[in-house]
């Protein structure tokens, strides 16, 4: 059977309220339209359908018999469709029960812990799920959907048009060494005195790697790279026993500040890392992503100096 495309689910919404209310004033004011856009809906409904579902008297619109059978199919139309949307919405994880973040390693310190904190403050009964990994890693996972978000550096994000993006903050990048290293005593130096030096540096996928590489191409040489390890505290571990130095945010600093220590880069080296949230502009309405995005706002407040 021909369906009239002017038969369109806007128009029996408004037929299902005129058919409830009995009234065009009453249809108009349960949905916050016109009388007038209410009877429009009705006679384009009744054309598109090539048959008459009211008679008039005076000035009121009575059902037909027509009217009553087409309501009735209609409601279970309306129903299922509600249903559909929503169950496609819970399959897409648009305001889900369950929530689910990446991070990169370094933020687990003390930020993710705050902004979980904040979120099930706005959304108690919200179940939220941590994965860790690099940069690479989580914006794969995101695009894939099998994340909501992610907290990664956003210096690094090739093929932007599809994400939202916000900055939360900006990180310095420091020299890490151990505290009995012959730099430990430098508040600032030149990275070219540490060509012969051996590094420790993270896997490719991770920015800070990106980060370091930038930060030795500007200083004019390429390190003597001894280890590279696949998360940011194996790399404080290996650096505080004395087996490398490394390049590393300033974020870190309190989580093995009795066995290393931080040393700001001079110029050419110097080098900032840019820490934001970023999901999916086609999830830029779930409730949940707006909670969070509110937490990274209030984060951002509290940390500028």
């Amino acid at each position: 059977m021909y369906i009239d495309p002017e038969i369109t689910f806007r128009k029996i919404e408004i037929f299902l309220a005129f058919m409830e209310h009995k009234t065009l004033t009453g249809a108009a004011e349960a949905l916050g339209i016109s009388t007038v856009s209410v009877h429009k809906a009705l006679r384009s409904l009744e054309n598109a359908l090539s048959c008459p579902l009211f008679k008039k008297e005076g000035r009121l619109l009575l059902p037909l018999h027509s009217a009553t059978v087409f309501a009735d199919k209609c409601r279970d139309i309306q129903k299922n469709m509600h249903q559909a949307v929503r169950l496609a919405r819970d399959a897409a994880g648009f305001s889900s029960e369950r929530f689910k973040l990446g991070s990169i390693y370094s933020l687990t310190v003390r930020i993710v812990p705050a902004l979980i904190m904040g979120l099930k403050l706005r959304r108690s009964n919200l179940n939220i799920d941590l994965n860790l990994g690099s940069n690479s890693d989580l914006l794969f996972q995101l695009r894939s959907m099998e994340l909501d978000a992610i907290l990664i550096s956003t210096d690094y994000i090739p093929h932007r048009s599809d994400l939202e993006i916000y900055n939360i903050f900006t990180d310095e990048i420091y020299l890490a060494v151990a505290n009995d290293s012959p730099y430990a005593q430098h508040e600032t130096i030149d990275l070219r005195k540490l060509k012969q030096d051996s590094f420790i540096t993270l896997t490719e996928g991770f920015a800070t790697y990106q980060d370091g590489m930038r930060i030795f191409e500007a200083a004019g040489f390429k390190p003597n790279i001894s280890m590279q390890v696949n998360d940011i505290f194996t790399l404080l571990s290996m650096v505080s026993s004395g087996m490398g130095c490394a390049l590393l945010p300033g974020r870190i600093a309190s989580v093995y500040q009795n066995q290393i220590r931080l040393i700001r880069l001079s110029i050419p080296a110097v080098s900032e890392q840019n820490i934001g949230l970023v999901f999916l502009k086609t999830k830029e309405h779930d409730p949940n992503l707006l909670s969070m995005l509110a937490e990274c706002r209030m984060y951002a407040k509290k940390s500028q100096p």
